[in-house]
């Protein structure tokens, strides 16, 4: 069975009908207007098929946006990501896609809303801080926000799947490398001394994290989905659905953790004693409605759970290590494959069916995301994902981007290789060696503790620039242990502030894309360590934990550094060594020749 559907869920959809669904709906109940978003009532990337209501009412299926509907208007916000996908997915006579963040949603909503309007939110589809934002841009217009009862989407949506159920499992104490009452003990110990009674927890990631389990509820992401209370004795309130849990899992959680439905959650905040701890930037507005109406008092502060759990420990980085390595080998078994194929005999779905069987027989447990397998101009979207319907034969000529990323028992595996199809045409040569420039100077990068992701951004970017080019993602986010492949809060951003600590697992992935054409994107992951300083200094750099080679081919040496060779000569070395011993006798030759040094080409 395959872990990634090949189906296009646009298809037959009839998004018009919906949107004019919705619309009566609204004007039933009294709304100008209402905000669709992407996020879930934990704001996750990743949702389940009951929540993906942008999607549904769309068709729209990217990983991030949000759309605002009027009774003339319906304008789709994605940002550059989505710029290419979003045209091929809605309906232009009915959807707007709406440039985002570029275009304010308060500036849209001042020309497509009277003053007086009434614009309608779900107050637990969207964070305090996010309303709070909304609301002070809006100030002036005279266009209320609305929090309603009942999502009205969910009201029109007839056929609406069920919430998910899947099973929930232990997360082995020895690969977290800390027991679940550690580590609650440990965030129990930092509310007593911030003097909060309570912390509010949202983030399922983090809760996942924090009790050492996984799950099943979200494709491609291992975690439960639900809420908990965190007391400051360090016993917890876990409102999740029962039938998840079974007698062992019940054991392994202990008698300080109580298990009780979801719909017990609102009375449970009704009846906390604060200071309860409540973070603005991911819990959903509707927790901090239930705490005032209560009158209880509120500390505003990041979720407890989500620093910790970013920076591994020294447990859970061998983990990713050992599930890198036989990563490694899946990869390099399949760049061998197609290596020794004619491209015109293949897909993109081809590839993905391979790479797929080659990661089942090095143990994964599922795939960490969809992968994106992109030939020719689907390379030049950045979150392309392969249908039935978008499929295509590989070329002569062409490149062939592949994102993908698997989930192992000890860890979460994410890379990208970009590969010629035949001879490479001379006008990617020149982009895909500034990519590859950029992604060498995060890797080789030192810098005081302190420094945030925002601070390095540039470095990834800055021979794209010199040749006028750019990419319109981050260049690196955050990677959860055998956990979500995007975790929060740490990134490669130049909106992030976070100091990059010990630890910490971000992914370093530069890219160029040229619409029409070809897409470039090299991705390793890395985690922040320790080097060597001065006296009374502490410095940071990065290790590499990805091991599969970077395709030579398209390089031109001419244009890059000694030192830039030198570093991708070690890191190939490093690969060859610790993979060969893993390997048949062909992948290894195939290895021995993708892995040789660019040495003499130097500058």
């Amino acid at each position: 069975m395959s872990f990634q559907s090949f189906e296009d869920p646009a298809v037959a959809a009839d998004h018009p009908a919906r949107l004019a669904q919705l619309r009566a709906r609204l004007a039933a109940d009294e709304l100008d207007g209402f905000i669709v978003p992407r996020a879930d009532v934990h704001q996750g990337e990743y949702v389940a098929d009951a929540d993906a209501r942008l999607a549904w009412l769309t068709g729209f299926t990217g990983s991030a946006g949000f759309a605002i509907v009027t009774p003339d208007r319906a304008g789709v916000f994605i940002d550059g990501r989505y710029r290419v996908q979003v045209k091929a997915q809605v309906d232009p006579h009915h959807f707007t896609p709406v440039p985002w963040p570029e275009t304010r949603p308060s500036d849209w909503l001042r020309e497509a809303l009277p003053a007086g309007g009434r614009l309608g939110f779900d107050p637990w589809l969207h964070t305090r801080q996010e309303i709070e934002t909304l609301e002070k841009a809006l100030s002036d217009s005279g266009i209320g926000l609305i929090a309603v009862d009942r999502n009205p989407v969910d009201v029109v949506w007839a056929d609406r799947p069920a919430p998910p159920v899947g099973r929930a499992r232990p997360h082995d104490d020895t690969v977290a490398g800390e027991t679940s009452a550690e580590k609650r003990a440990r965030l129990a110990a930092q509310l007593r001394e911030d003097g909060q009674a309570a912390a509010l927890l949202t983030l399922p990631d983090s809760i996942s994290w924090l009790l050492n389990i996984r799950g099943s509820d979200v494709p491609k992401n291992p975690i439960v989905q639900s809420f908990a209370v965190l007391s400051d004795d360090g016993h917890l309130a876990l409102f999740a659905d029962p039938a998840k849990f079974d007698d062992d899992l019940r054991a392994h959680l202990g008698n300080q953790v109580a298990i009780l439905h979801p719909e017990g959650l609102a009375p449970a905040l009704l009846d906390l004693e604060g200071p309860v701890r409540i973070d603005p930037a991911s819990a959903p507005e509707a927790a901090f409605r239930l705490l005032e109406s209560a009158n209880t008092q509120i500390a505003r502060a990041p979720d407890p759970a989500i620093n910790p759990k970013a920076r591994k420990n020294p447990a859970e980085l061998d983990g990713m290590r050992a599930a890198h390595l036989r990563d490694g080998v899946a990869m390099v078994r399949l760049l061998a494959w197609l290596d020794s194929q004619d491209p015109a005999t293949l897909t993109e779905i081809d590839v993905v069916e391979k790479l797929e069987t080659l990661r089942r027989e090095a143990g994964v447990t599922d795939i960490s995301f969809d992968t994106i397998c992109g030939a020719g101009p689907n390379a030049a979207l950045p979150h392309y994902r392969v249908t039935r319907a978008t499929n295509r034969r590989l070329a002569a000529g062409e490149v062939l981007l592949v994102d993908s990323g698997g989930q192992y028992p000890d860890g979460t595996t994410d890379i990208t290789r970009t590969l010629p199809l035949g001879d490479p045409s001379p006008d990617v040569v020149a982009p895909y060696t500034a990519v590859l420039r950029g992604m060498i100077a995060i890797s080789r990068a030192r810098f005081p503790q302190g420094v945030a992701g925002g601070h390095i951004d540039a470095l990834a970017r800055q021979f794209l620039w010199s040749q006028g080019m750019d990419y319109d993602h981050g260049t690196g986010h955050g990677v959860g242990a055998a956990l979500c492949v995007h975790e929060g809060p740490v990134r490669i951003s130049r909106v992030s502030t976070l100091p990059l600590d010990a630890g910490m697992i971000l992914s370093n992935e530069p890219g160029y894309y040229r619409e029409g054409a070809f897409g470039i994107r090299i991705e390793n992951l890395i985690v922040v360590s320790p080097v060597e300083a001065e006296p009374g200094r502490t410095m940071m750099g990065f290790e590499t934990l990805t091991l599969c080679p970077i395709d030579t081919r398209l390089i031109d040496p001419g244009a890059m550094s000694r030192d830039e060779i030198a570093w991708l000569d070690t890191y190939h070395a490093r690969v060859r060594d610790v993979l060969s011993p893993h390997l048949d006798h062909d992948a290894r030759h195939w290895l021995h020749g993708a892995t040789q040094p660019l040495g003499s080409s130097s500058v």
